[in-house]
């Protein structure tokens, strides 16, 4: 799948980037580089660790030091939300934590967090994190440049990984139309944030972008039927109060 939309979204990305116009300059492509390795290694990692320790840990870790990394290193930079907008922060902090975790009951086997595991899950974050931090760096008149080069480089990875462990196969059939449509909605959230980042302070943005899991669940109790938690209920609506607080402050 992912041998599909990576390389997907670079070509639309390039279209539009051309479209879009801006300057192509060393910070965009040394950013924008940067960033896509990062979160190409964050969710290469963050799927590892959901695939050999238990998700109600790894998630909500993962995504506790996903948010974390782009705020502390706002703060680190000089930027001082105010009072109202800084307890959003909070408020959302928490509520990536109890969105991110799952009840548990659908996993077949018993999973353990392991040193593995543990490095796997804090690596992940860490990666994903930097993630924003890199693309807050960009040039504002750059403008979608850096998005190309992240696909790029990502794409690069990507291929490179699948090479080396024999898994260089793409999909057929359902899974490919459903590759090129995460590859086409990986291209406008991705777009959506870089506008977001330069345009609001990388410790309020990025802990906006954060909140994204709350979508996942609505999706799926809307589509997909499943039932959630009383946590995630709770999160939902810390989410709400943080977004809203943020927003006014």
């Amino acid at each position: 799948m992912v041998l599909i939309s990576t390389p997907a979204a670079a070509v639309l990305l390039a279209v539009i980037a051309v479209a879009a116009g801006g300057q192509i300059t060393t910070d965009a492509v040394l950013w924008g580089s940067l960033g896509g390795i990062s979160q190409a290694l964050g969710i290469w990692w963050f799927y590892a660790a959901l695939s050999a320790g238990p998700i109600a840990v790894v998630s909500p870790v993962s995504a506790t030091v996903d948010a974390s990394v782009p705020v502390a290193v706002g703060l680190g930079l000089g930027e001082r939300p105010g009072a109202v907008a800084a307890t959003g922060i909070a408020l959302a902090l928490v509520a990536v934590v109890l969105i991110s975790r799952e009840s548990g009951e659908s996993e077949p086997r018993p999973h353990w967090l392991t040193g593995k595991v543990a490095w796997l899950t804090v690596g992940s974050g860490l990666a994903l994190g930097l993630n924003f931090v890199c693309m807050d760096q960009t040039p504002v008149q750059s403008r979608l440049w850096p998005l190309l080069f992240a696909r790029v480089a990502a794409s690069v990875l990507v291929v490179a990984i699948a090479a080396a462990s024999r898994n260089l196969s793409a999909p057929r059939g359902t899974p490919l139309g459903l590759a090129l449509l995460i590859a086409v909605l990986d291209t406008a959230a991705n777009v959506t944030m870089l506008v977001a980042l330069h345009e609001a302070m990388l410790s309020l943005a990025s802990v906006l972008i954060s909140l994204y899991p709350a979508v996942t669940v609505v999706l799926a109790i809307v589509l997909l039927r499943e039932r959630i938690h009383r946590w995630q209920v709770a999160g939902m609506v810390l989410a709400m109060a943080a977004v809203t607080m943020i927003t006014v402050g």
